[in-house]
C-alpha cells in the first residue's frame, strides 16, 4: 500500500471514522457544492449535499439538514472546509439516527447474501466456520503483520480470538476490494489499547459499508467481544463480495456470450444483474448446453443432489470429468465425485461433500464461484476433449 495516495485529514481520529471510498466520494460531493461565483462552500450550501448522502438520505429532510445547521451555524453564509464539512456529517448522520429511534432505514438496501446477524438462534455453523479460516489463511497468510499469527487452526477460537483488536477484517475488506482503507489508518502494533482497538473496528464497518455489506444489529463493541454469529455473518458478506468481484461485464466482458447475440433487451438485462445472480445464470448457461434439463434457481435446495454440478465440471473440465460423474445416481456419492474433480481444478477449498448434500447456501455459492474464477468455459478459456472411461480406466473421476 506505499504507493497508495488517498485522501489525507490532518485529524488521525477523523480520519479512522471513513474509508478512502467514502472520503472520495464525500470531496467530490463537498467541491460540487461551491457555487460558480463564490470562493469558497458555506454553510447554506450543505443541504442539498447532505441530503444526497448515505445514512443521512434514509432519515432526514433538506428542512431537518437546515434546521440542524442552523442551530451551529447562525450565519449560514458562513465559510466551511472540507474537514469540518466532515464532523458535520458524522453529526447529521448521528443526529439522524437520533430522530428515528436508533433504527435505519434499510429500505433499498442490497446485500450479495443475507447475513447471519438476523438470525434469533445463534448457532454457529462450523463448516462455514471453517471455509473462512481456510479463505483467511490462503488470502492473508503473507501479510506482513498477520503472517505472526496465521495459519489459524479452523477447529480452534483462533478466528474469534485474533478479530479482537480490528486488524483482521480491516486487511480482508482490502484483499476484497483494493485500496477500500489506507492501511496506513489501521492501528497494527502489539499491543492495542481500547480507544486503538475501537478505532480500527470503527474503519472495519464504515469500510464494510462502504463495499456493499448490510450491517444490521452489529457495532464496534460487538467486534471487540468477536461475537460469533455476527463476526462469521459479517465475514460471509466480505467473502462473498470479494468471490462475486468478476460477475460483471466490466471485469468480464465474455460474460455477453450468456444471452442470444439477436436479444439486446436481455443484454441490457445482463448489465445491471446482481453478481449472484449472473453467477447462476453463468451456471445455467453451461448446464443447459451440457444435456441439463433443470434450471438452477438457488445454491440451496437445486444444488443438493449434485447433479447439476455434475453437468456443470463435464463441460467445464472433460479431462478430468468421467461419464460416471453425471451417471452415479446416490447424491452422497456424486458429491465426493464432484469434489475428487473440482480438487483437479483447485476448487475444494469452501466445501465439503457434506456441505454439497445439506445445501448450504452460502457455500454452494462459494464453490461455484470459485469455479468461475479458475475456468468459467467463456471465449477466453480453452478445454481439453472429453476423457471416455475404458475398461482399464482406475481414475476415481
Amino acid at each position: 500500500m506505499s504507493s497508495f495516495v488517498g485522501v489525507l485529514v490532518s485529524d488521525p481520529w477523523l480520519q479512522s471514522q471513513f474509508t478512502q471510498v467514502q472520503l472520495r466520494t464525500l470531496q467530490t460531493k463537498f467541491t460540487s457544492a461551491k457555487r460558480s461565483d463564490a470562493e469558497h462552500v458555506t454553510i447554506k450550501d450543505l443541504p442539498p449535499v447532505m441530503e444526497e448522502l448515505r445514512g443521512i438520505q434514509e432519515v432526514l429532510t433538506k428542512e431537518d439538514i437546515t434546521n440542524f445547521l442552523s442551530e451551529s451555524y447562525p450565519d449560514m453564509n458562513e465559510p466551511i472546509e472540507f474537514e469540518q464539512f466532515l464532523r458535520e456529517y458524522l453529526s447529521l448522520k448521528a443526529k439522524g439516527t437520533t430522530k428515528s429511534g436508533g433504527q435505519k432505514n434499510l429500505k433499498g438496501s442490497v446485500s450479495f447474501l443475507k447475513a447471519s446477524t438476523t438470525t434469533l438462534l445463534h448457532v454457529i455453523n462450523e463448516s462455514e466456520k471453517t471455509s473462512y479460516v481456510n479463505h483467511i489463511n490462503n488470502f492473508l497468510g503473507d501479510d506482513p503483520f498477520l503472517k505472526n499469527f496465521l495459519p489459524l487452526d479452523p477447529t480452534s477460537n483462533d478466528l474469534f480470538n485474533l478479530i479482537g483488536d480490528g486488524v483482521l477484517l480491516c486487511k480482508l475488506i482490502n484483499v476484497a476490494v483494493p485500496g477500500t482503507i489506507d492501511e496506513r489508518a489501521i492501528n497494527t502494533k502489539k499491543d492495542l489499547n481500547p480507544w486503538e482497538r475501537n478505532e480500527n473496528h470503527t474503519l472495519c464497518l464504515n469500510s464494510a459499508e462502504a463495499i456493499g455489506c448490510t450491517l444490521v444489529n452489529i457495532g464496534t463493541q460487538d467486534l471487540i467481544e468477536a461475537r460469533p454469529h455476527l463476526v462469521l455473518g459479517l465475514l460471509s458478506q466480505i467473502i462473498k463480495i470479494q468471490l462475486l468481484a468478476d460477475l460483471n461485464l466490466k471485469k468480464t466482458p465474455e460474460l455477453l456470450e450468456l444471452v442470444a447475440d439477436d436479444n439486446s433487451k436481455e443484454a441490457e438485462e445482463l448489465v445491471n444483474l446482481a453478481p449472484d445472480k449472473m453467477l447462476l445464470k453463468w451456471m445455467n448457461f453451461h448446464i443447459k448446453k451440457a444435456g441439463y434439463k433443470k434450471t438452477v434457481t438457488n445454491f440451496s435446495t437445486d444444488v443438493k443432489d449434485g447433479e447439476a454440478y455434475a453437468y456443470l465440471l463435464s463441460a467445464l473440465a472433460p479431462e478430468h470429468s468421467s461419464t460416471t460423474l453425471i451417471e452415479t445416481t446416490d447424491p452422497k456419492e456424486r458429491a465426493k465425485k464432484v469434489l475428487e474433480t473440482a480438487e483437479k481444478l483447485d476448487c475444494t477449498r469452501y466445501v465439503t461433500s457434506k456441505d454439497i448434500v445439506e445445501g448450504s447456501a452460502n457455500l454452494n455459492l462459494a464453490f461455484v464461484a470459485e469455479i468461475f474464477q479458475h475456468r468459467n468455459g467463456l471465449s477466453s478459456n480453452n478445454v481439453a476433449p472429453v476423457v471416455e472411461d475404458t475398461p482399464g480406466d482406475v481414475r476415481t473421476g
